[in-house]
């Protein structure tokens, strides 16, 4: 489902669907949403963060994205509570599967992925720390930014990437245990909210290419700058799946 880019006015003054968006970079998180609005069909509109924008903060209650917004209702910033929201506006075709026991296991896998300590939060705070020692990661004035809002502290820096590898060997298994047992997905045979969010993730380090993700060319270099035990983690299936789940259901080339 297309979706079309509004100005910070435009947005705050529209009814229905919107969301805060960080332009330019495929910021996991952003990236899910996106997928979510567009696997549910769900017509909405994006605006693009603007960091000097204080109406842009009073409205969205914050300088981050993604946050989304239904009509008057308070703004959403958490992955779990933007998914939940998304099921509630379009129940099929559902991304959290009905039986229980699989739900939960998608939602915790989910949580590893997009969650505080998880996938997405550890390896930015991974390309933080290299980007401060001048060893890759993120531009240095990047990285200072970053570090003061996620609250990067120097002497935990050593262990993001182990924390990376475990998480990437853990999701790579479950989805060898997937594929021997005959899926394409993480749970059952069909598409789940997991799949988005490790497809998104999955370009935190190996980015789409340009054809299909235009994005800022120091964020590009950040996130293929891995070390050798990052690299080693990195499982092909994981790669095959994300690029599985683009082709059959997100939508390319992405809109940053």
């Amino acid at each position: 489902m297309a979706f079309e880019y509004v100005s910070v006015d435009e947005a705050i003054a529209r009814s229905g669907l919107r969301m805060v968006v960080v332009g330019n970079v495929p910021s996991l998180w952003g990236e899910a949403a996106k997928g979510i609005l567009h696997v549910k069909h769900l017509d909405w509109a994006a605006v693009r963060l603007v960091h000097d924008s204080d109406a842009l903060k009073d409205w969205a209650g914050q300088r981050s994205g993604p946050v989304l917004v239904v009509d008057d209702e308070a703004p959403l910033s958490g992955w779990k509570d933007i998914l939940l929201r998304a099921e509630r506006l379009a129940a099929a075709p559902a991304l959290l599967p009905l039986d229980e026991r699989a739900r939960d296991v998608v939602l915790a896998l989910s949580d590893d992925i997009c969650g505080v300590g998880g996938l997405g939060w550890s390896r930015r705070l991974q390309l933080v720390h290299a980007g401060l020692r001048g060893d890759g990661g993120f531009p240095e004035r990047i990285a200072k930014y970053l570090a003061a809002k996620y609250g990067y502290d120097p002497e935990a820096g050593d262990s993001h990437g182990p924390r990376v590898v475990e998480l990437l060997a853990m999701l790579a298994n479950r989805l060898r245990e997937a594929r021997d047992a005959g899926s394409r997905y993480y749970i059952g045979s069909q598409l789940s909210a997991l799949d988005i969010y490790s497809a998104a993730a999955i370009g935190m380090f190996c980015p789409l290419p340009s054809v299909q993700c235009a994005m800022d060319p120091a964020i590009r270099a950040a996130f293929e700058s891995l070390d050798a035990p990052t690299r080693d983690a990195l499982d092909a299936t994981l790669i095959e799946h994300r690029d599985m789940i683009y082709a059959a259901h997100l939508e390319l080339p992405l809109s940053l």
